[in-house]
């Protein structure tokens, strides 16, 4: 796992050829900060899900060795795919992360778990429970393409993703 603190502004000025490779992305700066963990970093495992929260829940029981779990939520506003129980979860099962392109719900629950989230905002509105989704595909969010085994970089300035671990 990388050695964190890496901050992201540091890292696109000492990467800057992987940026014009295409090797290392910045996301879109559309995603809130949750979570106690404002810095965090990790191998990316994908998922991708509609307004269903099935999946999520069981990546989360898993133990996460530090990985951090991507799921396109197709940008839904319309309820929240993640909450409080499934942070706590992954909090506990050494989840670094998880970015969220849809809504999360049990915000204060999550702003005191020890673990770092971006979600597009939050909603009160319970995701279904039907378990339809793709695990391991590319996501395409914050108009870039993620795929499993990637690297995520999240600090207060953005979030990073990069084919390879970087090294600073």
């Amino acid at each position: 796992m990388a050695t964190l603190p890496l901050v992201t502004a540091e890292a696109c000025d000492a990467n800057q050829e992987l940026i014009k490779s295409g090797e290392l992305r910045a996301l879109q700066p559309v995603f809130q900060i949750y979570g106690r963990r404002q810095i965090f970093a990790g191998p990316v495992v994908t998922l991708k899900v509609f307004e269903d929260n099935v999946l999520i829940r069981e990546f989360l029981e898993e133990k996460g060795h530090g990985r951090v779990l991507v799921v396109d939520g197709a940008g839904s506003m319309r309820c929240a795919i993640l909450g409080g129980n499934p942070v706590q979860q992954a909090q506990n099962n050494g989840w670094a992360g998880i970015v969220v392109n849809g809504c999360i719900r049990d915000v204060d629950e999550i702003n005191g778990c020890d673990i770092g989230v971006r979600a597009l905002g939050s909603h009160p509105f319970k995701a279904n429970k039907k378990g339809f989704g793709e695990k391991h595909v590319p996501v395409y969010i914050g108009g870039t393409r993620i795929c499993d085994g990637e690297w995520l970089y999240a600090d207060t300035d953005g979030i990073l993703v990069s084919r390879s671990e970087l090294v600073i």
